[in-house]
């Protein structure tokens, strides 16, 4: 049968017998984005002549990328056996910095397709995001993607998945999201394996919150999944977290451009507009109710996402503090993820203090920043938040090494992880190595099939949030890959590393790090800036100190006029007596000069080397 002839206008869903919501989940690259594009197609909602690659990645840094970045919610018509069934699809994130979208969007569905790449098999974001849904008790069609490509390997890695969730290799569907092979299958599957939503259709109103984004000239649009009741339009709603209340102006269903309903009953999935402009009173994860007949309870699972990676961020041109505040405001609208305060740095001037989920999370704010409000930024490297005990029991939360307490300490916490690896069995000594290097404790070992093995380990946060990842990649040869999730503190032996110049501490370029690593990040750090300072007048010593005791020093030497370019022949103490004069001339300069660390020198020392590439192939 033709596409055509399969599709049906979209329903006014009311009965949650014709719903079924489900989401697509899969590691970073496996296809989700292009087989909702194929599902879009088939079911008829976008027509051949508006379609594009990745249409609903809507950021253009996502379409430049290749990455989702944004949960995206639709709806589609799908007839069955002469019956018209409503299909509500979440396409979400794949990599772990947005592990809280997907675990959001998992909560608001009954099934996933687990999509598996026929060319790469399983990889560490599939296993994380299968446990996810397993919590969520969602029922799992698994799926090959990309059997049209010469290098797949579709009975293999069949097997692997049917190994992995229990079940015949016959089962997994073989699809193609370039050529649309096997999606219309996989359309009939949706509607016949996956359950029906439940729910009171007369109790109190509960609807739960999986994303919510800011446009322009609408306000906040927040996307809901309806669990018991109705939403009207014109009714006042309340949000249960943080009792605001709001009166809805508008509510309905994405498919997958916005159109407007007479209401969301039980198991549907839509949007509503309040008008409101801050985000924030519209959090992932919270619970909508009807203002009049409020419900008792809110729906389980709410928590706030809690930023893993502190970084200041800092205007090249101090007088674009005020843009950057703006932005950073108007940023926040869309991404509720994001959590910054003002600090200001002797070094760097005013600036924020942000919090991310993950360093790619930092990047793609950082890139956001700087090409939509036309900034240049310095970001200084990455830390995690310390919990540190004094003596006299006093508890510091520390984000910032400028932070961290000059009194006796008596026990500085670190966070830690638990890191899933999965890699082909001939790098399992190199993928042990690197962990063992970076402080990990090996927590155990599966094998997934004969050659492909997951290596867990708890590790500190510290350690993989800067360049693991890469340097997991370079060992591996881009077969390795990573998922990680917060697994509580552990208490360790941390310092803080100054640098000074002159004696003077520069906070820019302190760092707490492990006591077995301080000297290498003092040498490192000395060396680095001796080599960006320009030259004085005088000789400027920096030191790398833990407290006050100096761990590394390097010497920018003093320009020198040739004072004895006058004397030739006579008696030497003529020339002795201009060398002392000289000597006197900078030591006395040495008292009162001070060292101007040029802003070039800072963008240098506090750029990785990762950075510095990028920069060279632009």
């Amino acid at each position: 049968m033709s596409p055509m002839a399969r599709t049906a206008p979209v329903p006014a869903a009311t009965d949650p017998a014709i719903i079924r919501n489900f989401c697509i989940i899969a590691h970073i690259d496996h296809g989700k984005s292009t087989l909702a594009d194929r599902m879009l197609q088939s079911t008829g909602v976008v027509q051949a002549r508006d379609m594009k690659a990745q249409y609903l990645d809507r950021m253009d840094i996502e379409r430049e990328r290749g990455i989702t970045i944004k949960s995206q919610a639709v709806r589609m018509p799908w007839e069955v056996d002469g019956v018209s069934y409503a299909l509500n699809m979440i396409d979400t994130p794949g990599h772990v910095d947005f592990t809280y979208e997907v675990s959001r969007s998992l909560a608001a569905c009954e099934g996933a397709i687990l999509l598996v790449d026929a060319a790469q098999g399983i990889e560490a974001q599939t296993l994380a995001n299968l446990y996810l849904a397993m919590e969520n008790n969602l029922t799992i069609i698994p799926v090959l993607n990309k059997i049209d490509l010469p290098a797949a390997q579709p009975e293999k890695y069949a097997a692997e998945l049917a190994n992995l969730i229990g079940g015949d290799p016959e089962d997994v569907l073989r699809v193609s999201g370039k050529t649309g092979a096997g999606v219309e299958a996989l359309l009939d599957k949706i509607v016949r394996d996956l359950p029906a939503p439940k729910g009171d259709p007369d109790a109190p109103a509960r609807a739960m919150i999986f994303d919510s984004v800011y446009d322009t000239y609408r306000g906040v649009v927040t996307y809901v999944r309806v669990v018991d009741g109705m939403l009207h339009p014109r009714e006042r709603i309340q949000m249960m977290s943080t009792r605001a209340s709001h009166e809805l102006l508008e509510i309905g269903v994405s498919s997958p451009e916005p159109t407007p309903s007479k209401g969301l009953g039980v198991g549907e999935v839509g949007y509503l507009i309040t008008g409101v402009k801050d985000v924030r009173q519209s959090k992932v994860g919270d619970t909508v109710t009807n203002l009049a007949k409020p419900a008792a309870t809110s729906l389980p699972g709410y928590a706030d996402a809690k930023p893993m990676v502190f970084s200041g961020l800092y205007p090249l041109d101090g007088a674009d503090y005020p843009v950057l505040r703006d932005a950073l405001e108007k940023l926040m609208l869309n991404d509720a993820a994001l959590v910054y305060e003002p600090e200001t740095s002797a070094a760097l001037g005013f600036g924020f203090r942000v919090g991310f989920l993950g360093l790619l999370h930092l990047e793609i704010t950082r890139e956001r920043l700087e090409r939509e409000y036309n900034l240049a930024l310095i970001s200084t490297a990455p830390n995690v938040e310390y919990e540190v005990t004094l003596e006299d029991k006093k508890v510091v939360q520390v984000t910032n090494p400028s932070e961290y307490p000059t009194g006796k300490v008596a026990e500085v916490r670190e966070p830690m992880v638990s890191a899933t690896i999965l890699a082909p069995n001939e790098f399992v000594g190199a993928i042990m190595e690197l962990c063992q290097a970076r402080r990990g404790v090996l927590g155990g070992m599966d094998y997934l099939s004969e050659d492909r093995v997951e290596i867990r380990y708890r590790l500190p946060l510290a350690e993989i949030v800067f360049d693991f990842f890469d340097i997991l990649k370079s060992k591996t040869r881009g077969y390795g890959s990573l998922d990680w999730k917060a697994d509580g503190e552990q208490a360790a032996d941390l310092v803080k590393v100054d640098i000074m110049l002159q004696g003077e501490q520069v906070d820019a370029f302190s760092a707490i790090t492990h006591k077995d690593k301080a000297y290498a990040y003092g040498v490192m750090m000395t060396g680095k800036l001796r080599e960006l300072i320009p030259r004085q007048q005088f000789e400027v010593p920096i030191q790398a100190a833990i407290g006050s005791r100096i761990i590394a020093r390097e010497s920018i030497r003093a320009i020198r006029k040739d004072v004895l370019a006058k004397c030739y022949g006579g008696d030497i103490s003529r020339k002795r007596k201009l060398l002392e004069k000289q000597k006197e001339g900078k030591k006395r300069m040495k008292m009162v000069g001070t060292v101007e660390v040029p802003q070039e020198a800072f963008i240098a020392a506090l750029t990785t080397d990762e950075s510095k590439d990028k920069a060279k192939k632009k």
